[in-house]
Parts: C-alpha cells; structure tokens; sequence
C-alpha cells in the first residue's frame, strides 16, 4: 500500500510538472513595448582618449518584435544630450589652450537586432535571464552650439572652420543629420511573465565629424569680417578661444581637428519593458 502511495505520488508531481511547462510553453512572447532612461557621453576631437567625465542625460522608447525564443528586432527612438569642453583635457597643453567647448541635442531613430544567448520566456522561472548583443543602424539630427558671454550660440551657421566661404570652396557647410551604427551588450530578467528590467550599453560610430564643430584646421580670425561697429563677430570669436588662456594659436593651416576620425557617443540605460504574448493551443500530441 505505501509503494502504491509513493508511486501515485510521484506520478502526480511529474504530470503537474508537465502541465506547468506545457503552460508555459502555450504562452508565446511576440514581443515588448518598453521605455529606457540613463546617461550619453561623446567621443571626438575635444575627448581623444574617451574619459568619461561628462555623461548627460538620454531616455528612449522602443518596440521589439521577437522571433521565438532568441532574435528580435527592434525599433528604438532616443532623446539624449552630448557636450565636453577641452577645460577637462588637463593632461595635454595644447587643447587646454585650444579652449572649445559644445553641447547638442540629439533626435535619434534606429532599428536593431537583437541576439539573446540563452532562451527567453517570460514567466518560466528556468529562462527568465538573458545577456544579449545588439547591432543595427539608424538616423540622428544634431546641432552643436557653445556660450558666449552667457548666451547661447549655434555653431553651424558660423562657418568656423571656413565652411561655405571663397576662401575654402572644399570646405561645404556641414549638415545637421547623419547616420549612426549602434553596437552594443545587454542583460535583461523577466520580473513576470508581464514585465521585464534591463541594462543596456551601446556604442555609436557615425559618420559625422562635426558633432562638436571641429574637425579639420584652423582658418586665421581673418577670415571672419567685424561687425559693422568694428567690434570681433561670434564667428570670430568662437572659432579660435585660446586668447581666453593666453596668446591666439588659431592661425592659418594649424591643426584645430583631426578629420580622419569620425565622431562617437555611448549610451548606457535601465530599460524596463512590458510583454506582448498570445496563446499557442496545444496539438494532440
């Protein structure tokens, strides 16, 4: 009479095993809507050796569609603030001369994929947690601008570096949209079979070098007429700001940028997202 008991009991665990799997495979995951927030940070000519000493705020909305159990894609709208200044540039003389500075907002859209390494499902305690990779491409807009007396200024139109001028018809002025290659690394967990959190870190190559108005070689402050009262124009004055730490470098053919590298930014956010799943009805079998 025992061994029967011991039997039925253990016949009764396995058959509630099953059904609590068969459960949570009937449950399909389609994918997620989800929100991110966390910090940006800028990599260029005014930030050579990619110290992370001015992270500005960034937050996100996306969609990812899933495909079983391992690829998604995703569709991803950011908001985010970039800036530096060579004030922090303490350990090389001549950008601590070179005196630049900026800030930008940047108006991104991407679409990534996204490769999970172990198999995820939402609400099976065995496969909530995942590390990933993503990898895609997208479209930003940016504008980079500087203060001046307390007043903000825009650069672009400025033409500091000779853009749109006779003087240098190879230099065009810049846009205000480029294109950006987001790769990155991230970890999410299933809170429930509703709502998941996340870390996310991705790099962004780009195909602008004027994210920071400064990429090429300095065109002399002769370059950039007086204002008809005779005093210096914003031109003139943002475009070389050493005399603020000393004697004016900003001469002729000097080296203001480095244009073979284009500019980069980081994000860095806590994502948290909600599940879109349906119902498979189990087969016969």
């Amino acid at each position: 009479m025992k061994k029967l008991t011991l039997v039925t009991l253990l016949l009764g665990a396995l058959f509630c095993n099953s059904s609590v799997k068969a459960q949570y495979e009937a449950i399909v995951q389609e994918g997620e809507f989800g929100i991110s927030a966390g910090a940006a940070h800028y990599f260029g000519d005014l930030n050579t050796r990619a110290k992370l000493n001015r992270p500005k705020m960034a937050v996100g909305v996306f969609f990812r569609k899933q495909f079983k159990n391992y690829i998604g894609v995703r569709v991803q709208a950011h908001f985010a603030q970039l800036g530096y200044s060579d004030v922090y540039n303490k350990d090389n003389e001549y950008q601590r001369r070179r005196n630049l500075s900026f800030n930008t907002n940047i108006f991104e859209l991407t679409l990534q994929g996204d490769f999970n390494f172990f198999k995820f499902v939402p609400g099976d305690p065995d496969y909530r947690f995942t590390p990933y990779v993503t990898l895609g491409a997208g479209i930003f807009t940016y504008d980079p601008y500087a203060y001046l007396n307390g007043q903000k200024v825009y650069l672009r139109p400025l033409g500091t570096e000779g853009q749109g001028t006779a003087a240098y018809p190879d230099r065009k002025p810049y846009g205000t949209m480029a294109f950006c290659f987001p790769l990155g690394v991230g970890v999410k967990y299933a809170l429930n079979d509703r709502m998941n959190i996340g870390l996310e870190i991705t790099h962004r190559f780009t195909t602008t070098d004027y994210l920071d108005d400064v990429s090429t070689t300095y065109v002399g402050a002769d370059k950039f007429p007086p204002l008809p009262n005779g005093s210096p124009s914003n031109a003139q004055l943002l475009q070389d700001r050493s005399y603020e730490t000393g004697e004016p470098i900003g001469i002729e053919g000097r080296q203001r940028g480095f244009s073979k590298q284009k500019d980069q930014y980081v994000m860095a956010e806590i994502t948290f997202s909600f599940n879109l799943t349906s119902y498979r009805c189990p087969t016969a079998k």
